[in-house]
Order: structure tokens, then sequence, then C-alpha cells
């Protein structure tokens, strides 16, 4: 270190610099630049950056003692957009304004979710506060876009707004912005920056937008330049109300699209179709959102049908689909699980809607040779059984006849014991995870007489045998509950990601940096 007020690291040029950096961690570099103006200077080099992944506001990774409000996170937001918004390649974004903020409000912390918040003015203290927030997540949205709109190197970009709190019953109502400083004013401006940024583009090969209130609207996508229209790989555009956010024309446009996220109320039949043109590339990745509370508003009415699911496949052999269910009865269900549907993952997420014993046989049935991850939780303080009145378990039917099960994540529906038993070992050690929350698990008592010991020490023992590893329940349910939205967000990035590595141009050796960063953190 003392070299640097001599000849020594002073006199190495800043390429070498540079180059030597690229060898750091992200942390290693951050600290390496406080050794000196020079070294300082020579961080900020596009080469080192070209993948930024921020989450700001809020707790970082669920939570932490340095959250608190979303607006401490905006002066280091603005300094990362000002120093790199303008050259970073891959941008992976999430903004929690409210997380840890306004939840003392409404957020028994009993529960591992939030329940539905009141409206702004139905309590004073909650209303000062949800402007505030509100204000806050516009600004940092519009400093995030005002620094990239320009940037023609842009090749991934992932926005998820973490703003369900910030709408009325889950929906934005405009009424409220005007509550906001200039809140109109910078709703428009915010998509005026997008649609800037789409049509100075060149090279998108990953778009994605979940949740980011007031962001895209149906127009949005027409903006989208001919050049990325033809390099876009993926795309996925959720909303929480909005009608259809990409039309017709505007898909015809992707023909190069191999994954693609949206409404499940948006696929349409007719885009459906279009998906199955043999004039388009094959469609490898599809992840759909079905949410019980916004079919009032978009209805299935006019969704793809098994005709179409037919199409659809003859053309892209390879497809699979993730569905994530939110607050979804089963008569619902049962109208959009059609049999060509090439189902892998599927999410069934309630606080108090019933998946019944029926739906578990017709999964089970008819995705046998697809299903790969089955999500089912249920927040609510009763564990039905869905064993009741059956011979069979359907939980342990579903692990035998779907023969590629390899995530299993169950809380809110009683799994005895022994039926826990029965999955590990029909599925044995190719069961990468079985989650099952200890509340759970139920013991039957006519079973204990013929058992020694503690019954929980040999379920564990059990189970570990079954999968051939060590498994234990999950003590705590907030390992199997998380913000639904924001695990679909990020689930799908999973699922659709690997395709992306494989369609994407090779990068520059010098190209691999990238910063994590949780803004939320006061270190």
């Amino acid at each position: 270190m003392a070299l640097c007020g001599g000849v020594g690291a002073m006199a190495l040029p800043s390429e070498l610099i540079v180059h030597i950096f690229s060898f750091l961690s992200d942390r290693d570099k951050l600290r390496a630049s406080a050794v000196c103006t020079r070294w300082r200077e020579c961080l900020f080099y596009p080469a080192l950056w070209t993948e930024l992944k921020l989450r700001i506001g809020g707790g970082c990774n669920g939570g932490g003692s340095g959250s608190g409000s979303g607006s401490e996170g905006t002066p280091r937001l603005e300094f990362l957009m000002r120093k790199f918004g303008s050259f970073v390649r891959e941008l992976q974004l999430e903004l929690a304004p409210v997380e840890g903020y306004l939840s003392p409000l409404n957020h028994d912390p009993s529960s591992g979710r939030m329940d539905q918040p009141p409206g702004p003015e139905s309590d004073p203290q909650f209303s000062e506060r949800w402007k505030e927030a509100m204000a806050t997540y516009l600004d940092q949205v519009l400093c995030v876009l005002a620094s990239i709109r320009n940037n023609r190197n842009l090749q991934k970009l992932s926005l998820y707004g973490d703003t369900c709190i910030l709408q009325e019953e889950g929906l934005p109502d405009s009424s409220y912005l005007h509550q906001i400083h200039q809140g109109d004013k910078k709703i428009k401006e915010i998509q005026q920056l997008f649609m800037e940024l789409l049509s100075n583009s060149r090279q998108l090969r990953w778009l994605s937008c979940s949740f980011m209130l007031g962001l895209v609207t149906p127009c949005s996508l027409a903006c989208l330049s001919n050049s990325s229209a033809g390099t876009l790989r993926h795309l996925s555009l959720l909303d929480h109300q909005l009608g259809p956010l990409i039309s017709p024309s505007e898909l015809d446009r992707l023909s190069n699209l191999h994954s693609l996220a949206l409404d499940f109320s948006d696929l349409t039949s007719e885009l459906c179709g279009l998906l199955a043109s043999p004039r388009r590339a094959p469609l490898h990745r599809l992840s759909l959102l079905l949410n019980g509370a916004a079919l009032e508003f978009k209805p299935l009415a006019g969704t793809a049908t098994e005709d179409d699911w037919k199409a659809l496949v003859r053309v892209s052999a390879n497809l699979r689909v993730y569905i994530m269910a939110l607050e979804v009865d089963s008569s619902e269900l049962l109208r959009v699980l059609k049999p060509s549907l090439p189902l892998e993952r599927l999410h069934l997420d309630s606080y108090s809607t019933l998946v019944t014993d029926a739906t578990l046989e017709l999964i089970s049935q008819q995705y046998n040779k697809t299903l790969t991850h089955f999500l089912l939780l249920r927040d609510d303080a009763d564990f039905p059984d869905l064993s009741v009145n059956r011979n069979e378990d359907p939980l342990v039917l579903l692990a035998w006849r779907c023969t590629q099960l390899a995530v299993l994540v169950i809380h809110g529906y009683t799994v005895w014991s022994h039926n826990l038993v029965a999955i590990s070992r029909l599925r044995g050690s190719s069961l990468r995870v079985l989650a099952v929350s200890e509340e759970s698990i139920d013991f039957d008592p006519d079973q204990s007489v013929y058992v020694e010991g503690d019954p929980v020490h040999n379920l564990v023992k059990e189970v570990s045998l079954g999968l051939g590893r060590v498994w234990h329940p999950c003590l705590d349910s907030n390992l199997v509950l998380s913000e639904p939205t924001q695990h679909f967000h990020r689930e799908l990035h999973a699922f659709s990601m690997d395709l992306l590595i494989l369609v994407s141009q090779p990068s520059d050796s010098s190209g691999d940096g990238g910063l994590t960063l949780g803004l939320c953190e006061t270190g």
C-alpha cells in the first residue's frame, strides 16, 4: 500500500490496474478503490462493471438490522446510476420502497405475509407514510430510467417493483397519485423515459418488468426498436390490473423469443396461435401468473384452449410451462389446466382458498411425465387434510406418478408423518428439495403405539433414509412462505435464464464484472 506514494503502483498504466482489478471480487474491488485516488478512478472503468444487481429499500435478503425507509437508498442509487447507467450491459433492479416501512400498521408478525393494505386515507399516519413511500418509488424509477435511456449497449433489463402495499386492494388507483407532489407528471415522465429506452436500445436480449407500478402501458412495447425486436430472447410483462400489455402485432415482431412470461389472462387464443406459427423460433419457456383477485378485471374468457396448446406443442416440442396460481379456487384451476399443457412447475398459493384432492388427482395424472416442481402453500390458521375419505393420500399419489418430481414444498395442509415417509421412499435422492413446515406435519396416534421413542426423531430418521441425505422439517414457516409475486419474479428468472445463456453472444474477456448490492445496508 505504501507504493501508492512512490514509483511502484502509481507507475502502473491504468489498463494494467484495471486488468488486476478484474481478478478481484466485487467487494475487494470496492475495498481496493479506497487505497488512493488513482485506484478509485480505475475502479469505474466500464470493463469492470458490465452487470449491476441492486435491491433498493426495505430489508435485504428478507430483512435485517440495516433496513429502513426506501428513501435512504436513493443517494446511493443515484451515484451508481450516474457512474454505470450509460454503459452497463445487464441491470437487475428490485425496488422495495415500503418493506419494513409501512408494515407495522398492517402486518401480523405471526403471519408469513402482508394482508391487504387499507387505503391511504383510512389512517392519517398511514397516509403520510404512504405518500412518502410512493414519492420515493417514483423518484427512484425516474433516476434509473433517466440514467439508462440512451444506453445502446444494454442487453438485459430486469425490473421488479415490490409495491403491492402501495395499491388499494392490489390495484393501482390513479386518484391517489394526486396526493403525491407532481405524481401524475412523474408517472407520465416515467412512461416516456421507458419508451425512449426501448426506442434507443439496439441489442436487448432480456426485458422483464414485473409489478412496476405506472411503468408499462399497452403502448410501451410498440416503441421497441426493430434491432432489439430481432435480438430479444426473453420477455416478461406482469401487472396487477392492466389489460394485455402486449398486442398480437407486437408479439409478431418478436419472432426470436425463446421464453415469455405473462398474466395467464393475457395468453389469449390469438396470442397462442401466433406463438405456434412455424415462421417463429420455437418457444422453450412460458411462465404464467394466475391471480384470482384479478379475475374480475381480467377474466379467463378467450384464453388458450386445448387445441391451442396442442398446436403450440407441435411447433415447440421442448416447451415447458411454469404456473403460479394465487388465491384461485379449484373450479378455475380445472379450467386452465389443459391436458396438452406441458406443465413443469406449479405453485398453488393462497390465504384461504382450498385446493381439493380432486385437483391434485388431476395434476398427478395429467402431468406425470413433465412435473418437476410442485409448491402447495396456504397461509391460514387451519390445516385441512386432503387425504380424508380417501384410501390413498393425493400427495403420495402425486409423488408416485410424477416420476420427474424434484422439488416438493408444502405448508398449510396436514401431512401425515407416514405419508411423508412414503413420499421420501418413492422419490428417493431424485427429490432434491422436500420442504414441509413443522406445523403441517401430524402424527397418527395409532401408529405411535408401535413406534418407540420420539415420533419427530423417528420421522426425521425415516425421511432422511428415504432421501439418502439428512432431512429436517422447516421450523420457520417463512422459509417456505415468501412474498408470492417476488418469488414468481425470481423463479421465472431462474426458469428462463439457462436459455438466455445458450443463445447469448460471448462477452469480452474483460466484461465479466458485476456488482450485487443491497442498498438498504448501512455499510
